[in-house]
């Protein structure tokens, strides 16, 4: 069978599987909508989180640009497993203590304030609108090749999918949805990274093939930093950012992760607290089985395209480039005329445009794998951009319906209202996150780390000093959220989009660029915290009692609503 016929069968089976999962879980109350009834098992949670986290960033982008960056990819591995360590550690367990169903809840409440709440509310859809434009981006770009349409009829494809399984679902339909999800996800990404890793290396464990030798007996990274240096390129193993500046990127994505909303929510949805730390650490053990695959994925797929295209006659490029250049994703132009493709590192030589998102997606067929194992990577990535938009969709909804209406405009709604109002939130969120992902403002893993940056200078400061400072006041958190998202959003929106010609490392402060950025609002956020804090009252004592009674986290028993 071909590709097309093998990828509708494997898609449409995985779909057949979500939507019957969220009409057998479909939540009937605002408990189930937002939190799962709280009654989700550990090591489902587990897989569900991971689902929730690996995006389509980590699936579909993250290899991508490890592939061109080489050794500066590596800033994404680092900080977004660091991140989820430092979520693990630092958060997952006095949140669910605290036992509220959202971020902008736990803001609320802990801060006495509904102002500081809607701030909140206000950061959650902001962050989460950025992040989900990423996604939805991605399914598009999963679409256009494999089902043979164009990327904006593939958004709204996906959309009309992800709307489906949230809205009617909620968090109890997204849960289980997203544990069948990781699983077809991390298949789909092992397979064709075990296959191409015993093809060039002769060895079966992508991460040992990494560090292994191809046919010739050259160590594979030799033989890609000489391929790539004589190209132009910088060396596959050597960086060309400041330290400072992988630094600040690592932190921003380390820090952005331990303050991720739709992340966060997942540990509401365990029974007990110790059950939160377990499901973390079940989590970081299936996000670990793909992060140490990547940069094998990524050097793996840079060697064999520099390998099948370079120096070959355009009317003998590979089956894959024809498929992919239909998408618009890649493209040639034979500027010399000889009929010859150059791809080389200078702008005004290079004949060869590849878009960075297609490389773990193409790679199956740029290693002439089995058409089975393409369609399977199809399927992969898709389960990893909408299992992700579905919890991103999740939090909008419910910082609408719960801290907006139920928390501040309408106390008297009841349950039923609120659940619709939920539901018609995630629509109208559905709608939105689809022309984000029709005219996307970057890479799919540029605008998840720009995702990171405003999470990381908004949320993680007050979350932080919420549990471990009983100083910490309304006025600082709301003023401390405001400077960092203020400071964070108007750096990258500068460099990115009103003078994208001047986004060099001699213009940027002290050599951060935007996507590091994040880690310096997120000090401008405690600084202003903490000042403002200093000179204004104190909170009221009942709600430094209640900070003492989180920050002993009980083992056992379920959490507290304060």
């Amino acid at each position: 069978m071909d590709i097309l016929t093998w990828t509708y069968i494997i898609v449409g089976l995985s779909f057949a599987l979500y939507i019957g999962i969220a009409i057998w879980s479909r939540a009937g109350s605002t408990k189930e909508f937002y939190v799962a009834g709280g009654g989700v098992s550990p090591l489902a949670n587990g897989m569900a989180t991971a689902a929730d986290w690996m995006s389509a960033a980590s699936f579909i982008s993250m290899a991508g640009l490890i592939s061109f960056m080489g050794y500066d990819g590596s800033v994404y591995l680092m900080g977004w497993t660091g991140g989820y360590v430092l979520l693990a550690l630092l958060l997952a367990p006095y949140l669910r203590k605290f036992g509220k169903f959202t971020v902008p809840d736990f803001v609320g409440d802990r801060y006495y304030s509904q102002t500081a709440r809607l701030v909140a509310v206000i950061c959650a859809i902001f962050v989460s609108f950025t992040y989900v434009a990423g996604q939805m981006r991605g399914v598009g770009i999963v679409f256009s090749r494999f089902l043979e349409v164009d990327i904006n009829t593939g958004v709204i494809i996906g959309m009309v999918i992800v709307l489906f399984y949230a809205v009617l679902g909620g968090m109890k339909g997204i849960t289980y949805t997203q544990v069948a999800q990781y699983c077809v996800l991390i298949f789909a990404y092992m397979v064709p990274a075990i296959f191409i890793s015993i093809q060039l290396t002769g060895n079966p464990i992508p991460q040992l093939g990494f560090g292994g030798n191809v046919a010739d007996g050259t160590p594979l990274l030799d033989k890609l930093d000489g391929m790539l240096t004589e190209l132009g390129f910088t060396a596959y193993t050597s960086g060309s950012k400041s330290m400072i500046d992988v630094f600040f990127i690592t932190a921003a994505l380390m820090v952005g992760t331990a303050g991720l909303p739709h992340v966060i929510v997942r540990f509401f949805t365990v029974p007990r607290v110790k059950d939160a730390r377990k499901s973390a650490g079940y989590a970081l053990i299936f996000i670990a089985i793909l992060y140490t695959t990547a940069p094998a994925v990524g050097a793996f797929g840079i060697y064999n395209m520099v390998n099948t295209v370079s120096e070959k006659p355009i009317d003998e490029m590979p089956e894959w480039v024809a498929n992919w250049g239909k998408t618009g994703l890649i493209s040639i132009d034979d500027k010399n005329g000889d009929g010859n493709v150059q791809y080389v590192k200078d702008a005004d030589a290079n004949e060869l445009t590849i878009d960075k998102d297609i490389m773990v997606l193409a790679n199956a067929e740029i290693a002439s794998l089995p058409n089975w194992v393409v369609g399977l990577v199809a399927a992969g990535g898709l389960a990893a951009a909408l299992s992700t938009a579905a919890g991103l969709l999740l939090v909008i909804s419910t910082s609408i319906s719960h801290d907006l209406l139920k928390k501040s405009l309408m106390p008297a709604i009841t349950e039923k209202n609120e659940l619709r109002a939920a539901r018609i939130a995630a629509t109208v969120a559905v709608v939105i996150a689809g022309y984000f992902g029709i005219n996307p403002p970057g890479f799919v893993a540029q605008v998840v780390a720009f995702a990171f940056g405003l999470a990381a200078s908004s949320f993680f400061p007050v979350i932080i000093m919420g549990i471990f400072s009983k100083r910490m006041n309304k006025e600082g958190a709301i003023a401390g959220m405001i400077a960092g998202l203020v400071f964070t959003a108007t750096y990258i929106v500068y460099f990115k989009f009103l003078a994208p010609e001047l986004n060099v490392p001699e213009n940027w402060w002290f050599g951060i660029s935007p996507e590091g950025i994040g880690t310096f609002g997120m000090l401008v956020n405690f600084a202003v915290s903490l000042a403002v804090s200093r000179f204004t009252p104190a909170p009221p004592m009942h709600v430094q009692e209640m900070i003492e009674d989180i920050r002993i986290p009980r083992g056992a028993g379920s959490a507290q609503s304060h």
